[in-house]
């Protein structure tokens, strides 16, 4: 480790995009910085990482400058040693901040990356004043579930605790972990077991109590094929952020930045230099 940021392995200014490590809360972190002016940091989806930001982060710093990360437990960073809520997501973005001595930035998040942006704009202090920002097919929408999807899930929690007893352990050790496994989204599935306590932590937070209190703007993109995060959820958090507009990509899906890239840069650029 050298330099008061701790960065690893870094010798001289570095402005070319390259990945580099830098330690943020004993964690070893995966990072990218590219381009001058003014700052813009990228925050990934869940099961992703900033690997599919590059053609983004190529485009953007052009004129900014670019940070994105590999949060915790994705990419090429360590997971934590515990389960993580969104808050912890948060005090670690909040960190990185500061041992960068990023001052002031604009934000853009996909997916998972929305809901850590929603909940560091709307609490607590932060070391950077954020001025604009960007939520691509977000997440944060609690889902409603029907009457057959709660009942679905009241008997996969009987069925994982009668599995869980002891004396069934015991006479089937692979019974409980092939249930999960049965009944898991593939993001449950391939996880490890620290990662699945924490998705099991993000997923049930609803947040859109908080969209009322962003006060920066925001720009809203969404695929209207989205089926992950659907259009639906975008028109809620428009009607509830005071200072929000949303843009809607044609024929996308979730990774609408990653479907219609030229599209999705050009909007940006329209934002970014208002």
């Amino acid at each position: 480790m050298s330099g008061p940021a701790g960065r690893l392995n870094r010798t001289d200014p570095f402005r070319k995009g390259e990945h580099m490590q830098i330690l943020i809360k004993g964690i070893k972190t995966n990072y990218i910085e590219a381009g001058e002016g003014d700052s813009i940091l990228l925050l990934h989806g869940w099961g992703s990482n900033i690997g599919l930001f590059q053609q983004l982060i190529g485009h953007l710093s052009r004129a900014h400058r670019v940070f994105a990360l590999d949060m915790p437990g994705f990419g090429e960073t360590e997971e934590p040693k515990e389960p993580w809520c969104v808050d912890d997501y948060v005090d670690f973005v909040r960190e990185f901040l500061a041992v960068m001595g990023i001052k002031k930035t604009s934000l853009l998040g996909h997916s998972f990356g929305g809901r850590v942006i929603i909940k560091m704009v709307t609490g607590g202090k932060s070391p950077a004043e954020f001025t604009k920002l960007v939520l691509v097919d977000s997440a944060g929408i609690l889902p409603k579930k029907s009457m057959k999807q709660k009942f679905k899930t009241r008997l996969y929690k009987i069925g994982r605790k009668i599995l869980s007893i002891g004396v069934v352990k015991k006479l089937y050790p692979d019974a409980l972990e092939n249930y999960r496994r049965s009944h898991g989204s593939a993001d449950y599935n391939s996880a490890t077991p620290v990662m699945r306590q924490t998705l099991v932590k993000v997923v049930n937070e609803d947040l859109e109590p908080l969209l009322s209190s962003i006060k920066q703007p925001v720009l809203l993109i969404w695929g209207d094929m989205d089926t992950a995060t659907p259009l639906s959820d975008a028109r809620i958090m428009e009607n509830r952020i005071k200072d929000s507009g949303l843009v809607v990509v044609k024929g996308a899906g979730h990774y609408s930045y990653l479907e219609q890239p030229d599209f999705v840069c050009r909007v940006l650029d329209s934002y970014f230099s208002a």
